[in-house]
């Protein structure tokens, strides 16, 4: 009898460490992304959850600030970059998997909230009427210095000739969904965005817009890339990106798509 008692209370240790013990949860993957593709990447991401019950974490943000979290070792997972060259950058300092793809290319627009002195012009007359007689205080865009779509409203309007003209007058804003918020919520008379975030129902419903050339600046080649940190969910997200389902959601956001150039 006091054997068996023994035999059990050895038992009881084992027993409840495989009664207790949690399952261990898999972690989310992180992936950055160019701010332009906050309304599609985020429907996009949705439907991969539908489609294959797998779950990746989004974080909007500016392409160069990106871009030096992950020089840095931030542990992002994939990349999708508003300038390619970002991603060649990293892909030359080992920190990819390879080069990456193109995934799109982005166009620019002129908006304008109601009220505003502007119209939604994409030759840019308007502005510079505008600015000749003193309507124009605050006109937002996307900071120039880390930020693609910033750096391609500085140059259309230096194509227009208006940057020495309106630059004192600028509202920066940290990425190009931050220049929406200014461009559309009062802060500034207008601003230059990206065709992508105008398209969306929550950006068109706060103000009109309209394209600018492209030729105007340099295309926006938008690349992505797997870093060095990609797991099996974030390679199938990859592919996902890739696939018809995402390019046609691409496209309802206005973006020009591979093979379609």
């Amino acid at each position: 009898m006091i054997r068996r008692v023994l035999r059990l209370l050895a038992a009881l240790p084992l027993f409840a460490l495989a009664w207790t013990a949690p399952a261990v949860a898999q972690e989310v993957p992180t992936i950055a992304a160019a701010a332009d593709l906050q309304f599609a990447l985020t429907e996009v991401a949705d439907q991969f959850t539908k489609d294959t019950g797998k779950t990746v974490k989004l974080s909007f943000g500016s392409s160069g600030n990106f871009h030096r979290q992950i020089k840095e070792g931030a542990p992002f997972e994939m990349y999708l970059s508003a300038d390619e060259g970002y991603v060649l950058e990293l892909a030359k300092d080992g920190l990819t998997q390879d080069e990456g793809t193109l995934y799109a290319v982005g166009r620019i627009v002129l908006i304008v909230p109601p009220g505003s002195p502007l119209k939604p012009d994409g030759s840019l007359k308007d502005l510079a009427a505008a600015l000749e007689v003193g309507t124009v205080k605050k006109f937002a865009i996307a900071n120039p210095e880390h930020a693609p779509y910033g750096r391609a409203a500085r140059a259309a309007l230096k194509t227009a000739g208006l940057w020495e003209k309106v630059e004192d007058k600028l509202v920066l804003g940290e990425n190009v969904s931050q220049a929406a918020q200014y461009a559309t919520t009062g802060s500034a008379a207008g601003g230059i965005i990206a065709y992508s975030l105008a398209l969306s129902p929550k950006v068109s419903a706060l103000g009109e817009f309209a394209l600018i050339p492209a030729e105007w600046h340099d295309p926006l080649r938008q690349r992505m890339v797997l870093t060095k940190k990609a797991g099996d969910v974030t390679k199938a997200f990859y592919a996902y990106v890739q696939a018809p389902a995402a390019r046609a959601v691409f496209k309802k956001y206005g973006f020009v798509l591979p093979g379609e150039m």
